[in-house]
């Protein structure tokens, strides 16, 4: 089922869009076509989604059971029959069928933020992206901008951070990480394949394989410590890098929440969960009271261990690699805080 542009184009507030990101909202619209009686939405449910009145009728019945009819092309369906979680009102198709269209929340505000921060210029324009000359890809940058971390990140900060980002272009077999040396750049995998070694008896070890949007090379940079492992180029592509400092400036501080340790007592008490990404051995010779452990370099693997709807502390003995784990998990979507300082000061 396709989607009707100019109608999408009269929506508010996508009427304020310019035409490239009106386009690209477009193309990640879902149309969904319901029955008479269906119903959309109930009041207190969840929901990630913005959803408009294409065609049909629909009634929305709020808590007090107050009822409004609402027809497509009407001034009340120009706005979002819901957008907000929990949903505010239970919605049925009152029509012989209803055609809405649906899309993720966050794509849209991102857009608007954008364009509310640079205003004469589109936010994904092919010829002349505000964000960086070297993000020539409008695809590629929205697909970051879909990525959990990246929605975290205020929208000041994602436009900086694309304006400091460079383009570096790899073939198979480059090394683009050693491991050993110093870290000077996170990088994220625009196009194409990387593999993450570590040295093992065999000759290595593969710790993981990434693609594109993935990003690596944030250990260093957050523990100021040598790169813990190899990272090769499997296949040709490109990688978009940012140097420790902006890095630790734009990305690193507005995704950690650090606390002290009675902020974590309380946490915990409330129904936090402690984390320790510190090795067994450490963990086993003083922890905090109910705390999971996971050491840092398996975090990777066994975040499938973790409740995505928890809320987690994490913390080692002087907050440097807990800062780490805390950077990956918050990259995934997961809440998490940072003890600060560790173990050390407790």
């Amino acid at each position: 089922m396709e989607l009707d542009l100019n109608k999408f184009r009269t929506l508010i507030p996508l009427n304020e869009l310019f035409e490239e990101s009106l386009l690209f909202l477009a193309e990640h619209t879902k149309i969904e076509r319901k029955p008479q009686a269906s119903v959309i939405c109930d009041i207190g449910d969840q929901g990630g989604s913005t959803i408009y009145l294409m065609s049909g009728k629909v009634l929305m019945i709020n808590a007090e059971e107050k009822q409004t009819l609402v027809a497509s092309g009407s001034e009340r369906a120009l706005n979002p029959l819901v957008s907000g979680s929990p949903r505010q009102y239970r919605v049925e198709v009152a029509s012989d069928s209803a055609t809405l269209a649906c899309f993720d929340n966050h794509l849209l505000d991102r857009l608007l933020s954008w364009e509310q921060l640079s205003p004469d210029e589109p936010a994904v324009s092919q010829e002349d992206l505000t964000m960086g000359p070297n993000l020539e890809d409008s695809e590629w940058m929205m697909s970051m901008l879909q990525t959990k971390a990246f929605r975290k990140l205020p929208a000041a900060n994602i436009q900086s951070l694309f304006e400091h980002m460079e383009q570096l272009n790899v073939k198979s077999g480059d090394v683009i990480i050693h491991m050993g040396e110093p870290g000077e750049f996170f990088y994220v995998i625009k196009e194409g394949r990387c593999r993450v070694t570590i040295p093992s008896s065999s000759g290595e070890m593969i710790l993981a394989e990434l693609g594109r949007c993935s990003s690596f090379g944030e250990q260093a940079l957050i523990s100021d410590e040598p790169r813990n492992a190899t990272v090769t180029a499997v296949t040709s592509g490109k990688l978009m890098r940012l140097s420790k400092k902006d890095f630790l400036e734009l990305m690193e501080e507005p995704l950690l929440s650090r606390i002290d340790y009675a902020t974590c007592l309380k946490m915990i008490k409330s129904g936090a969960i402690p984390l320790d990404v510190r090795f067994r051995s450490e963990f086993e010779k003083n922890k905090l009271k109910n705390a999971l452990n996971i050491p840092i370099q398996h975090l990777r693997s066994r975040t499938k261990e973790l409740d995505p709807s928890g809320e987690y502390i994490l913390y080692c003995n002087n907050g440097q690699r807990s800062s780490t784990a805390a950077f990956l998990l918050s990259q995934q979507g997961f809440n998490v805080h940072v003890l600060k300082g560790g173990l050390s000061p407790v």
